[in-house]
């Protein structure tokens, strides 16, 4: 009885709080001193990128792009320790039955060009939606094709350790290069602007998005590889 009153008095906390900021949203009609500031011409012809996103999260909160980047680190090398920690407590399972041959065609014809999409969402990340995440993501996620059927031989740790090493300096790199050369962390005008809504443009946005993307295409591809090792071990 009193486990359920105590629900009952969260819930209706819960609800009475969840009112009052439907009550009170009037909406916006125009944007805010910050929203405009970021939406202004003058400011974007000074970004040179034709996806305003884009100009925001790797120029005016690089830092918290880099944060992110920090903290997928952080998780992929969790996550692998742990795996590893699990290999003397795990019990051997059935045979796993092979994939069908429709399935491993697929996989041989869809994993270059997943590959490719994963490429052009990132290097395009000025352009269009997307950039170096979603292009990382889409990069793990050939890999997660090619687990699947068992195509990707020996894992090679090193190399994914390796390429995401680099991009990570290299991300901070330019980044304190904006600091010496320009107006600040990760400002993109180290580089030539190019011509607006063209790939070379936008200054050093495409070179910072590219590391991104591979940054993250490594850590989540290592997070997988780590995890079909540990599979094939036990």
């Amino acid at each position: 009885m009193i486990r359920n009153s105590l629900i009952f008095i969260v819930l209706l906390g819960f609800a009475t709080m969840m009112y009052t900021l439907y009550a009170n949203f009037d909406g916006n009609t125009e944007l805010n001193n910050v929203a405009r500031f970021y939406a202004n011409e003058q400011n974007i012809q000074d970004v040179g990128a034709a996806n305003l996103v884009t100009a925001v999260v790797v120029t005016y909160r690089g830092l918290d792009t880099l944060g992110e980047v920090t903290i997928l680190f952080l998780t992929a090398a969790i996550i692998g320790f742990f795996l590893k920690l699990q290999q003397a407590n795990a019990s051997h399972g059935e045979p796993k039955r092979k994939p069908s041959e429709i399935f491993e065609t697929a996989a041989r014809v869809l994993t270059p060009i997943i590959f490719v999409l994963g490429i052009y969402v990132f290097v395009n990340g000025h352009l269009t939606p997307g950039g170096g995440f979603q292009g990382g993501a889409i990069i793990a996620s050939s890999f997660v094709l090619m687990l699947l059927v068992g195509q990707t031989g020996h894992f090679n740790s090193k190399l994914f350790n390796i390429i995401e090493s680099i991009s990570g300096v290299v991300f901070v790199f330019v980044g304190a290069l904006g600091i010496a050369l320009a107006g600040g962390f990760l400002d993109n005008r180290i580089m030539e602007m190019g011509t607006f809504g063209t790939l070379l443009s936008a200054g050093a946005i495409p070179i910072i998005y590219i590391f991104v993307g591979l940054k993250v295409g490594s850590e989540l591809s290592n997070i997988l590889g780590n995890f079909r090792e540990v599979q094939q071990e036990n």
